[in-house]
């Protein structure tokens, strides 16, 4: 009967959990869905010992890998280490050329060490002042979604991100873009499905779209 489906895994974003994914379905007679969790990381890690160690939670050969932002950078290093169908990237990039130039500013003055990273562990605590609405449904987003506050683990993830080495695109990669991402801007971008009015946070605001075209995305 396993082999009736296609196995689909999916990460999160940097700092992310997987409860990004909670409007993501798919055809349950010919998808299952595997959610994947950051796991911390060991002191000076590279990405690929971190990939290959996320690798082995991918309990299925012929699998697909979708990632999300950091999570689409991971999923590609996790790819090297399991026999992957295909790997689908949301709001991510597919090699270090598609880096923001801001990022490779901060990549060159190494200005990511001096990020205050250790006040993200601070938010739940930020929700008991007087903020307006606006503010504190902000904070109600950040606390559910980006739960991940660990400061080592935040480190970990903005160095490897900032300072991702690939300079190939890997084969057999379907990169999704939104054209109002901001974090990775679509002129930065080569080769991708264009989602019109995407953003960077499109797996909450258009998983519409991705629901309507994913499972044919993922066959092709």
């Amino acid at each position: 009967m396993d082999l009736n489906y296609t196995h689909v895994y999916l990460m999160p974003g940097m700092a992310a959990n997987s409860s990004i994914f909670e409007y993501i379905q798919l055809p349950p007679n010919k998808f299952e869905i595997h959610l994947l969790e950051w796991i911390p990381p060991i002191d000076n890690e590279t990405l690929s010992s971190y990939a290959q160690r996320m690798s082995l939670k991918i309990t299925h050969d012929n699998s697909v890998l979708i990632g999300v932002s950091f999570g689409g950078v991971l999923v590609q290093e996790m790819s090297l280490f399991r026999e992957i169908k295909k790997i689908i990237i949301i709001s991510s990039i597919k090699s270090k050329s598609e880096l923001p130039k801001k990022m490779y500013v901060a990549r060159r003055l190494k200005l990511y060490k001096f990020l205050p990273t250790q006040l993200v562990a601070h938010f739940n605590k930020l929700s008991a002042f007087n903020f307006g609405q606006m503010v504190k449904k902000r904070l109600a987003l950040y606390q559910k979604y980006l739960s991940i506050n660990d400061k080592r683990y935040l480190d970990w993830a903005i160095f490897n991100m900032v300072c991702w080495d690939r300079n190939e695109t890997l084969p057999n990669i379907v990169h999704i873009h939104g054209n109002k991402d901001t974090v990775f801007p679509i002129q930065n971008i080569s080769n991708c499905i264009v989602v019109e009015g995407g953003t960077h946070i499109m797996i909450l605001n258009k998983y519409k779209w991705l629901n309507k075209h994913l499972p044919q995305l993922i066959m092709s």
